[in-house]
């Protein structure tokens, strides 16, 4: 016999789920199709984009190096004060001693003087307090018992600095470690949106750059600017020396280099020492305007300082411009920053 039982129907609720998943997929692949196109970036506003990741990636790159310098000043005032410390403590024993056979005399002799017990007491502010009313004190065992306060006053004074150099220590790592979590963080976001161009458009970027280093060079032996001082020519030819040196951070020379890691090294082989840091060099001579510079001073840029190169005459500089790039010439108009003075060392 035929059956005649009507097939069963889906229910409500699976026919409306079924509905808005197919409508939801529907939408998403038109809503895709409509948007690949435009999420995805041109190359300028990749290059734009990245740029200033890299600026702010330089930025905390000197903060960081200002961070490492003041590690490395604390860490040595922290050795010095040890081990004045350490001097300290064994003057301090010889002065005890050198009561405690004053003691020991007395004793043989029938007895240890009331006041030479006093200079033997754990606390020889109280003793000096009450010192005045012992009349068979001696001038000798008053100079003795201030030398022993004195020294236990310094040693208290130099263990209290060491302590807090101690904790601005702990600080400073901390800092290095946030800067450098910083920076790594900022190139990886650079390397990603680069990692999104063409190999078409990563040669022309490329192109680009290389034109730009071509003519800013020419520019330069076109100059007719002159050195500031034999010792600014000195330090400029030097940085010369390392043109296509790699930007590295941290970097000092003289295999590779960040901004102020360049200037630094190029001004030492010139027999002059300059603080590390941009923000630093920034205050160590005569600050200039664009008009009066000359080649091999310092040029400085952005707000905050955290760029500076050597001025190479004919509008252009000599510097380490960020990371993925190499020592160079650039036009100071294209920095990616203001330009903020020049300083003469």
């Amino acid at each position: 016999m035929t059956s005649h039982r009507r097939p069963k129907q889906p229910s409500r609720t699976r026919v409306t789920v079924l509905t808005t998943a197919a409508a939801a997929a529907v939408a998403l692949s038109a809503n895709s199709a409509d948007a690949m196109p435009s999420q995805r970036l041109g190359k300028d506003e990749v290059k734009a984009k990245a740029d200033k990741l890299y600026e702010q990636a330089e930025q905390a790159t000197e903060k960081y190096n200002a961070a490492n310098e003041k590690q490395r000043k604390l860490q040595k005032d922290i050795s010095a004060i040890q081990d004045s410390v350490a001097r300290g403590q064994q003057e301090l024993n010889a002065l005890r001693e050198g009561l405690g056979s004053l003691a020991t005399a007395q004793y043989r002799s029938g007895g240890i003087d009331p006041s030479v017990q006093l200079l033997l007491s754990s606390d020889p502010a109280d003793f000096l307090a009450k010192a005045s009313t012992l009349d068979q004190l001696s001038s000798q065992e008053v100079e003795a018992l201030k030398k022993v306060q004195d020294k236990q006053r310094e040693l208290a004074q130099q263990r209290a600095e060491a302590t807090e150099k101690l904790e601005d220590l702990t600080t400073t790592r901390t800092e290095l470690g946030n800067r450098k979590k910083e920076i790594q963080n900022r190139l990886a976001e650079a390397q990603k949106l680069l990692n999104t161009l063409t190999a078409k458009e990563k040669a022309a970027l490329a192109a680009v750059q290389q034109r730009a280093g071509h003519a800013s060079a020419e520019r330069v032996n076109l100059g007719h600017d002159t050195p500031a001082s034999g010792r600014a020519g000195a330090a400029f030819s030097a940085a010369q020396s390392q043109l296509g040196k790699p930007y590295v951070r941290g970097g000092t020379g003289p295999s590779s280099y960040d901004c102020s890691g360049l200037t630094s090294w190029a001004y030492a082989q010139a027999d002059v020492s300059i603080p590390r840091t941009s923000e630093a060099q920034s205050g160590i001579g005569t600050r200039l305007t664009r008009s009066q510079l000359q080649v091999g001073d310092l040029v400085f840029f952005f707000n905050d300082l955290h760029h500076v190169g050597l001025y190479a005459g004919n509008g252009q500089i000599l510097h380490a411009p960020r990371s993925g790039t190499v020592v160079r010439y650039e036009s100071m108009d294209t920095i990616g920053g203001p330009f903020m003075f020049g300083v003469r060392v």
